[in-house]
């Protein structure tokens, strides 16, 4: 259970406040922590900071304020009134805590105290190191938006706020991590949301208990998805801002996590993940077409080897016209442990290009493909056949749009050729049986994971089917429950 510890209380006397400071924090110990007293109509003054975090020609021109205070006023016993009037930003808050002027401070704001008076002011002068925004590797389109979410919580906001220019966005900002002190905001689209949904994910962030989440987005999945060992992805992920404002427009609440450019959507679904951006960024025809054609990649990563291997072992299983499939030749290792074999090797592959520096990576690529498949064809480790269909396979797990979903889709690849070599037509029913029913019983914070195909909903199968034009899409997922059904304005 969470300790609740009380909040140590802004002294008076300035130099009380400083000896804490220096004993809670390490000032004049951390090069990093900046310290600076000033003397300001006779009354000691001490502001602390963050030099990596804070806008330093904003630090320069609040000191510059202060100190020309002397030489601009001589009242006395209003100089607190006068020092909050003299701090040049436009986000200037009171706090009466040491613990709270700590966790400000380490958060980027300037922390000011004033001697004789129990409490500070913080300015917000936060200014993140970071990169600018640039389209997410992961989620490229032909025509589109170029920006994407980046590292800096703070941009990612205004990211949204650009997309979405409602007085009912909001962004609530939590803090987690009794050591990190993450930051964690939840977005969404107040009249649209559902009350319960926000108020369930701000309970589940509220009660993380730990020291810190140096892996941002992942470990507050973790915590607020009960998914143990399942492979399969119950939120989605994007870095994309367009992606994520048409999702708060449908209704569905965003969390985003300081130091992460990927953004949490909630809830989703099976199909939220094989769907992408592109499809939306063409005509529906031709956004259909793309769609179908993923869809069929999908199928194909999942099982196009299972079903090969099964064709294999029960040749009599095939008409006449499609007796060529299956290898012309017996091998000296069983086809199962082959797609096994290859398998793996393509997965040995997929890491390497990860962790191979860019200048390499095309020698690397050379190497597999001349040498490594061909010589393995040669001494007869792996016949051509087997090359081919894991290819096909391999290439059906990289049109998949979610990362998530391609390695899980992996696992159960792998599972359902392990099923079917051993107990052949029955173990290939069985594995489907069994992945299907596993599927059906996931949930994302209590929304059925292969919604709208089970529990069945017609007109939202519809829009998952074919790309609907947009003026022909008015009304908002129900599996959300928004408060707003209707997408469009009603006319007057």
């Amino acid at each position: 259970m969470k300790q609740e510890k009380g909040k140590q209380k802004i002294f008076a006397n300035i130099k009380e406040n400083e000896v804490y400071m220096k004993e809670r924090v390490g000032v004049g110990v951390s090069f990093d922590l900046g310290f600076r007293e000033i003397i300001v109509l006779k009354k000691k003054v001490h502001l602390y900071y963050l030099t990596g975090l804070c806008d330093t020609s904003i630090v320069l021109e609040i000191i510059k304020k202060l100190v020309e205070i002397n030489d601009n006023e001589s009242n006395y016993k209003k100089v607190p009134e006068v020092i909050e009037n003299r701090l040049v930003h436009q986000q200037v808050d009171p706090i009466d805590s040491l613990d709270e002027a700590v966790d400000q401070m380490l958060s980027g704001l300037i922390v000011v105290f004033i001697n004789g008076e129990k409490r500070a002011f913080v300015v917000d002068t936060r200014n993140y190191p970071g990169r600018t925004p640039e389209e997410p590797d992961t989620e490229r389109v032909v025509r589109g938006s170029r920006d994407g979410f980046t590292e800096n919580i703070i941009e990612n906001t205004a990211l949204t706020r650009r997309r979405i220019r409602d007085a009912r966005l909001r962004h609530e900002m939590l803090k987690v991590g009794e050591r990190s002190k993450t930051d964690i905001c939840i977005c969404y689209i107040q009249d649209i949301a559902d009350t319960g949904l926000i108020e369930l994910i701000r309970k589940r962030l509220s009660s993380i208990d730990i020291d810190g989440i140096s892996m941002t987005d992942k470990a507050v999945e973790e915590f607020i998805i009960d998914r143990g060992w399942n492979p399969y992805p119950l939120v989605r992920y994007t870095e994309r801002p367009d992606v994520a404002s048409q999702h708060l427009l449908e209704g569905h609440v965003l969390i985003m996590v300081d130091t992460s450019p990927s953004v949490i959507i909630l809830p989703t679904t099976f199909f939220h993940h094989v769907q992408h951006a592109e499809e939306f960024r063409q005509a529906p025809s031709i956004g259909t077409f793309i769609r179908w054609v993923r869809f069929l990649a999908i199928l194909a990563s999942l099982f196009l080897l299972p079903l090969w291997l099964l064709f294999v072992m029960e040749p009599s299983l095939l008409p006449k016209q499609l007796s060529f499939i299956g290898p012309n030749e017996e091998g000296n290792i069983p086809i199962v442990v082959q797609i096994i074999l290859a398998d793996i090797g393509l997965e040995f592959l997929r890491m390497a290009a990860i962790h191979t520096p860019t200048p390499l990576s095309t020698a690397m690529g050379l190497i597999a493909a001349v040498l490594i498949g061909q010589i393995a064809i040669d001494v007869g480790m792996l016949s051509p056949e087997v090359i081919l269909y894991v290819a096909i396979s391999a290439i059906g797990t990289y049109v998949t749009p979610s990362y998530e979903l391609s390695v899980a889709n992996k696992v159960m690849r792998l599972l359902l050729i392990l099923t079917t070599a051993f107990f052949g037509v029955i173990g290939f029913l069985i594995g489907f049986l069994v992945w299907v029913l596993f599927l059906v019983s996931l949930k994302s914070l209590r929304t059925p994971y292969l919604w709208p195909l089970l529990p069945f909903n017609a007109k939202a199968m519809l829009q998952i089917i074919f790309r609907i034009p947009v003026p022909l899409s008015n009304s908002r997922p129900s599996i959300v429950h928004p408060k707003n059904n209707y997408r469009q304005p009603i006319k007057k």
